[in-house]
């Protein structure tokens, strides 16, 4: 089988939406690249198929027409509007945004199939710049003497050798650039384990346009999601810390099918509806434990740098914002032709800054008693004044999505 060989000053591996990301901004920035990816696309990929308002001001960024022109007007973009945070043990105890009258007429959040989103974004990489590679899998990736990268992979038709100054680990948690690099570690207790499963025919949702959460008495710091999507059609998921899982001898899929099925508040809901797949599940390695993003001649964006919200489960937005702060910190290195450490020390500090609250909320949040942490979401989910405060910060939030820049400081 013949070898191609490219040289180029980068090359990211992953086309998930941090590595498309990453990718088209570069692009933008007149830098070209190689970007590679195992699959084929479309592909599906497990997830709650949220697009937040990370989401949002990131393709603001890139371009306005996106949002307005494109997936306001594509049915496959459910608009949503409002969520809604409830207590299993309590009917009484729920808090529901709804958008006033007065508000900005933009959705709070959109809903889209990963299969869908992702091929969306990958079909945004310009050729011009970007020598796209897919179904091309990575299976070695060495650091010569010289400082470059060799990264060895095959596809159908023939094997490749790419020859970078620069890595970029767009790969998810399971990257093969994190292994490389020797720093594809678990730790409990920064990461969580997730599950998905369609369903069609889910009843009593308070709004077809609203996002449902659910939080047990038992795990506290776990939730359910019931989210809707198009023709009757539902993602529903279970996320949980893994060092509860660990420590309790926990199975994640028999407390999923419990609350389904055995949850007064919960499974009226399911009661005649029809699981469409079965069962899927993946891991959240969680920006809590504030992993080293960055080296000489390599970055990490997205899963791969474990920048999954730890009060969310939200991995989309921060995964796409770290590729936009990525592109350009690899163009400034780029144009100076310097691609060592010194030149990104500050990466990880600007990926990591618009996680910082979460961060310090769940590291505080995961040390407290069970009994307390119900009290206080039984309060949260209770109390009037939640409902002002949320009002506010939506609002704040929305504003900042589509009106504010996205700042980035190198220095």
């Amino acid at each position: 089988m013949s070898v191609l060989v490219i040289e180029t000053n980068v090359c990211i591996i992953g086309a998930g939406p941090s590595g498309s990301t990453t990718s088209i901004v570069l692009s933008k920035l007149g830098i070209s690249h190689v970007i590679i990816d195992a699959a084929v696309f479309p592909r599906d990929k497990i997830c709650g198929d949220v697009l937040d308002l990370k989401v949002i001001r990131v393709l603001n960024q890139i371009s306005p027409s996106i949002v307005s022109d494109e997936m306001m007007h594509d049915e496959n973009f459910v608009q949503i509007t409002g969520f809604s945070v409830n207590s299993t043990h309590n009917k009484n105890h729920r808090i529901q945004y709804e958008p006033k009258s007065s508000d900005p007429t933009f959705p709070l959040f959109f809903l889209c199939k990963r299969k869908y989103f992702d091929y969306f974004l990958v079909k945004k990489i310009n050729p011009q710049y970007a020598n796209f590679k897919q179904g091309t899998r990575v299976i070695k990736i060495e650091k010569l003497e010289n400082g470059r990268w060799k990264i060895q992979a095959v596809c159908a038709s023939e094997n490749i050798e790419i020859y970078c100054n620069l890595l970029v680990g767009a790969d998810g948690d399971h990257s093969i650039v994190l292994r490389s690099l020797g720093e594809r570690k678990i730790d409990r207790q920064h990461y969580a384990g997730g599950l998905r499963q369609y369903w069609k025919g889910v009843r009593g949702m308070n709004n077809a346009n609203h996002l449902e959460v659910f939080f047990s008495k038992k795990f506290p710091l776990a939730y359910l999601w019931i989210f809707p999507h198009l023709n009757d059609e539902t993602n529903v998921g279970y996320m949980l810390s893994s060092e509860l899982i660990a420590k309790n001898n926990l199975n994640l899929k028999n407390i999923f099918t419990d609350l389904l099925n055995e949850d007064a508040i919960i499974s009226d809901k399911f009661k005649n509806a029809l699981p469409l797949e079965k069962t899927m599940g993946w891991g959240l390695p969680l920006a809590s434990g504030q992993r080293k993003a960055s080296g000489d001649g390599w970055l990490l964006v997205g899963d791969a740098a474990s920048l999954i919200c730890p009060t969310t489960g939200e991995g989309i937005g921060p995964g796409m914002i770290s590729g936009y702060i990525a592109a350009h910190f690899i163009a400034r290195a780029v144009q100076q032709k310097q691609f060592n450490h010194n030149l990104f020390k500050n990466y990880d500090r600007e990926i990591y800054k618009r996680l910082n609250d979460d961060i310090s909320q769940y590291n505080l949040l995961r040390k407290l008693p069970i009994a307390l942490l119900n009290f206080i979401i039984s309060a949260i989910t209770f109390k009037g004044f939640v409902i002002y405060f949320i009002n506010k910060r939506v609002n704040k939030w929305v504003k900042t999505a589509y009106q504010k820049s996205i700042t980035i400081q190198f220095d």
